[in-house]
């Protein structure tokens, strides 16, 4: 779900806790208040020792590859497998979550409940007077389990799969798991924003031979007439 900015707020600069990193504060509609998002050794943080996987996303897993803050972030992405939610839940007991549920609005997601099938975000803050600061994209299993080789399924069309143990990209280290730059690609394709646009062009010269071959694939197979293959094609021969 997109961010809405607005009502001629513009954003505002305020400093992280534990950090250094000065970050942009985004402000959205009144009813679902505003962004101050960690970033992803904060995200590495928190998440320390939820056991299960978990990948850095959005345009910080751009920016991680790239090994440079390219622009701000106006949120944190994290990708998560819809099996390991309650796991996730439980490494931020006493937060305040809310689904995306209908896409576009927000309701409270609680504790009890399973998140219908259909719904693939979750907006996160440590309470109900706090800024957002965490967005977790909910992705499925072919199999519907979260162990073995189970494959990752692009949740607009699930003939685009792969093993979700091949999501971590060369970004990733000890400490966090950096989604691949072609599967992120891949999700910003759909209908990309401007920022989208911009990241494909700083990263497409970056991909290497497979993840470029790949992520043509995935684009051929979708939407066959999508700008970004024959940009892609011109970097392979470049």
């Amino acid at each position: 779900m997109r961010k809405k900015t607005g009502h001629g707020n513009g954003t505002m600069t305020v400093r992280a806790p534990h950090s250094s990193t000065v970050r942009q504060a985004v402000l959205v509609s009144d009813e679902l208040g505003s962004w101050s998002p960690l970033d992803p050794d904060e995200v590495a943080r928190l998440l320390h020792g939820a056991e299960v996987p978990w990948w850095i996303a959005g345009g910080w897993a751009i920016d991680l590859h790239l090994g440079r803050q390219t622009r701000p972030h106006e949120d944190v992405d994290v990708l998560v497998l819809r099996p390991h939610l309650p796991r996730l839940r439980e490494q931020l007991a006493g937060w305040d979550l809310h689904a995306a549920d209908p896409p576009g609005t927000l309701r409270p997601w609680p504790v009890d409940e399973e998140l219908p099938p259909g719904v693939h975000d979750v907006w996160c803050r440590p309470a109900p007077a706090a800024d957002w600061c965490l967005q977790l994209m909910v992705d499925d299993l072919a199999d519907g389990a979260g162990g073995g080789e189970g494959e990752w399924v692009y949740r607009r069309d699930p003939r685009v799969h792969r093993p979700w143990r091949t999501l971590s990209g060369p970004a990733s280290d000890a400490q966090r798991a950096v989604l691949a730059p072609e599967v992120q690609l891949f999700h910003k394709s759909a209908d990309p924003r401007t920022k989208d646009e911009d990241d494909f062009a700083l990263t497409v010269g970056e991909l290497d031979g497979p993840r470029r071959a790949w992520l043509i694939e995935a684009l051929q197979l979708t939407d066959t007439r999508h700008p970004w293959i024959g940009q892609l094609q011109s970097a392979a021969s470049v």
